[in-house]
């Protein structure tokens, strides 16, 4: 056996390489194509904006207890993918009796937890009061008379993306007591 012959015979190096970089090019291709075709590009693209919310809390001796959710900057939103959660939240009434737990909603009939009512943008501001709260009966004569205490409360604003999939929370405000 000549060895020199055997170091020098390089013929077939040069097919398992094309080769080689042939199935990898059509794989890299079809795995481009399927990820458009099956929609995982826009998948890819759909993301938690960023935003930055204020918080500004008044404390009334009274009992009528306010919070200014103020965006501070970041993406635009759309109002109806934002939405809040509150925990805590009590209505003193005038016999000295008070109610825990109560629900979040901006108006009669309307969504438990929908914060804004237009496009949130950055300088656009929401106050939640005595009115945007129910106890989970009758809404409109829940919080008559009553008092809101927001001290204990933890209020969270979430944002839900369009599928319904997937929520996240952009913003935490906890009362002085919570």
């Amino acid at each position: 056996m000549d060895i020199k012959k055997l170091i020098n015979d390089d013929d077939a190096v040069s097919p398992v390489i094309g080769v080689i970089l042939m199935v990898a090019i059509t794989v890299i291709l079809a795995a481009v194509i399927a990820s458009f075709v099956l929609g995982l590009g826009d998948q890819a693209q759909q993301t938690t904006p960023q935003a930055s919310f204020s918080f500004d809390y008044t404390q009334d001796d009274a009992g009528d207890d306010t919070l200014k959710v103020t965006h501070d900057g970041g993406d635009t939103i759309e109002a109806a993918r934002i939405n809040a959660t509150a925990s805590g939240a009590i209505a003193h009434d005038y016999s000295g009796g008070s109610e825990t737990d109560l629900k979040f909603g901006t108006h009669p009939g309307g969504a438990d937890g929908e914060l804004f009512t237009s496009e949130v943008s950055a300088g656009t501001t929401d106050t939640l009061n005595g009115d945007d709260f129910h106890d989970g009966a009758d809404y409109a004569s829940s919080m008559t008379g009553d008092h809101l205490d927001l001290s204990e409360t933890t209020i969270r604003v979430v944002y839900s993306d369009a599928s319904g999939d997937s929520s996240s929370t952009l913003a935490t405000w906890e009362g002085p007591d919570a």
